[in-house]
């Protein structure tokens, strides 16, 4: 049954009152989004949301996502009445050093909030990615009990950002009706009032891009249920929920203004502003007929949980194989021995890491069902599309090769979400020179320790006649500065089988891949070595007694050291070779066997690309052998010989520092 408008009000007021209360004790916040967005939230969650605090990863709940996430208030709120694990004192420790109620909601820190939310414009296209999840998943298991829906809040400052156009054109193409994006539309940003830098016809760009728009009071309870039950209703195209909204609402003297934005309203603000709402001047006022109708909602919410595990349980009786599938689809179960088979289908002989990824990508998808691949119009280039999956459109929800389309920035914040929804482990490609477009989306995969796949081509210089523009210079240094992600360049096939066994079997974090477009030498691999060596981030590829030199090096310039070194070693200076694929893994394994793979002498690395990162094993500037200007336009082996990438070069640069 509907709720009572004056029920609604009071949820709505006793939201804005934890809003104002928590940011002015803080001294910090963002109160006026949360008392904007109140009336639409009270409707949502006591209505239409399906929750349960019993079982916070109950499968077949709804995803709740707060896109403008310096509004955390609000959906800290939210979970507080809901009666998740968010206590009133933890509202009042918002903002504080390891409360359950950071700045920005942080995925993993608090029960209840599906992704972490801050850099506006990426909870949308989390929310787009969690909803092309629910579509894969149902479609997949045929169960369409497990198509969950998706709910986003988003405010005028991701609609503002690039990658909302780009995850909203994606989503309208492939008519994700189980997405319901709720648009705290209150004309209202920072510096002040939009029309400062915009005069954009919202409803009309989604319409373009395919989606049903509405528009309401976002402050009239009865508009608001209309909206939802008309979008929950559809399943033929995502849905946009205009609501036009007060920022600020209930402040006497800063509703609808920039100050309430980002700022304390001030004690006095505050006690007008409950004098206006009803409210009582005590501090993280709760009322309790509040409290009853989240009860309410949790005991309906909690009968639709009982049903949705009896029909887990009747269709576990009709097809038990596909219901243990779908557990180790969840689990995100992988074989035992996977490097080996992933190394047999690598193959062993000499060709570009991109091909020899591509090779490993078929395989991959026949051992790990969860697997998921795409690229932003690059699969020719990129060598990451499942040949026998098919491809998920909007008539083909059970295809397994993602199109992006030319849309990086949304790529990344995609894959997180597909990432985030359930069992997948998906991945997105592009060339790494365009690394930076997706870079927001890895910090937080890194962030969140998302078990997300990047992959990047076309590493080097040795692009070629691409040029500069194409030719990533400090790409790789850039990307191993954020913390919690692992950079992998392989050398060869197995190094590859190496790079992708740790992508799907890593929990703790993302992983990108760097791969070649110019074909790789085979590696003089001694008797008896294993791949696995690779897993452990660098190993000993060619030792030399009495060695004076080690070179370190990833990638194509692995082939290079080893020649280097042969030459090296003639010329009376012997020296050792480490393949080095994972600096990362590398520098957690133990003191001891980092000493004994880089041994006692003098230790150089060869990268093409900035050399700076390498100091800490070299010790020295003039040891690191890379790139730190600018590519040119030209066939790839004139490149190598005019930036000096050659064995010649390289042995009299280690003869010069020694």
């Amino acid at each position: 049954m509907p709720l009572a408008t004056s029920d609604l009000s009071l949820v709505a007021n006793t939201i804005r009152g934890l809003a104002m209360d928590a940011v002015q004790k803080a001294e910090s916040g963002h109160p006026g989004m949360p008392m904007g967005m109140a009336d639409v939230a009270a409707v949502l969650w006591t209505e239409f949301l399906r929750w349960s605090p019993e079982d916070p990863h109950w499968p077949g709940r709804d995803r709740f996502v707060l896109s403008g996430g310096h509004g955390s208030m609000l959906l800290y709120s939210l979970l507080h009445l809901a009666g998740y694990p968010v206590a009133l004192d933890d509202l009042k420790q918002f903002r504080q050093l390891h409360s359950k109620t950071p700045g920005h909601p942080e995925y993993g820190e608090t029960v209840g909030v599906e992704t972490t939310t801050g850099p506006l414009g990426q909870g949308f296209a989390n929310a787009v990615g969690m909803a092309i999840a629910a579509q894969m998943e149902a479609a997949r298991f045929q169960n369409p009990g497990l198509l969950a829906r998706v709910f986003v809040t988003v405010g005028d400052g991701d609609l503002m950002e690039g990658i909302s156009y780009e995850a909203a054109g994606l989503a309208g193409h492939l008519r994700l009706g189980n997405l319901v994006c709720l648009f705290d539309d209150n004309t209202i940003t920072i510096e002040g009032h939009t029309d400062l830098a915009t005069s954009e016809d919202i409803a009309a760009r989604f319409r373009a891009q395919g989606w049903a728009v509405q528009s309401v009071d976002g402050h009239d309870h009865d508009q608001v249920r209309k909206a939802l039950q008309c979008a929950t209703a559809a399943c033929d195209r995502p849905q946009l929920i205009c609501c036009r909204t007060t920022i600020g609402k209930g402040s006497p003297n800063k509703a609808n203004t920039h100050d309430v934005h980002g700022a304390p309203l001030g004690k006095e603000e505050i006690l007008l502003a409950k004098q206006a709402l009803g409210l009582p001047a005590e501090d993280f006022f709760v009322d309790a007929r509040a409290r009853a109708l989240f009860q309410q909602a949790a005991a309906r919410n909690e009968q639709e949980r009982r049903a949705w595990q009896a029909a887990l349980q009747g269709w576990e009786a009709k097809a038990p194989q596909q219901v243990a599938a779908w557990r180790a689809f969840r689990a995100r179960a992988v074989p035992a021995d996977l490097l080996e088979q992933l190394a047999a289908a690598a193959g062993a002989e000499p060709a570009a890491t991109r091909a020899l990824s591509g090779n490993v990508i078929q395989k991959l998808a026949e051992l790990v069902p969860g697997f998921t691949s795409g690229s932003a119009d690059l699969d020719p280039s990129t060598k990451t599309r499942i040949k026998q999956g098919g491809s998920f459109t909007a008539a083909n929800r059970t295809g397994r090769t993602l199109h992006f389309g030319i849309r990086e920035h949304a790529m990344g914040a995609v894959v997180n979400g597909i990432t985030l929804h359930s069992g997948f482990l998906a991945a997105g490609s592009t060339f790494l020179v365009f690394a930076d477009y997706m870079r927001t989306p890895m910090r937080l995969a890194a962030l969140m320790k998302l078990p997300a796949t990047f992959v990047f081509t076309h590493d080097s210089l040795m692009v070629g006649e691409d040029g500069p523009t194409h030719q990533p210079v400090e790409h790789l240094a850039t990307l191993r500065a954020i913390p919690n992600l692992h950079v992998f360049r392989p050398a060869d096939g197995a190094e590859t089988a190496a790079a992708w066994t740790h992508a799907m079997t890593r929990r703790d974090g993302p992983v990108a891949l760097a791969l070649t477009r110019q074909n790789l030498p085979k590696l003089p691999h001694g008797p008896g070595w294993s791949a696995r060596e690779a897993l452990r981030g660098g190993y000993l590829l060619v030792d030399a007694a009495g060695a004076k030199a080690t070179l370190v090096a990833t990638g194509a310039e692995v082939g290079l050291a080893v020649e280097a070194a042969a030459q090296l070693t003639r010329e009376g200076v012997p020296t050792r070779v480490v393949s080095m694929p994972c600096l990362e893994l590398f520098l957690q394994q133990d003191a001891s066997y980092r000493q004994q793979v880089l041994g006692k002498a003098a230790v150089f690395a060869i990268e093409m690309g900035r050399p700076e990162w390498w100091c800490q094993l070299t010790g020295r500037l003039d040891r690191c052998i890379g790139q730190s200007t600018f590519g040119a336009s030209a066939p790839y082996k004139t490149l190598a010989a005019h930036f000096g990438f050659t064995p010649a070069h390289v042995a009299a640069r280690v003869k010069a520092a020694l």
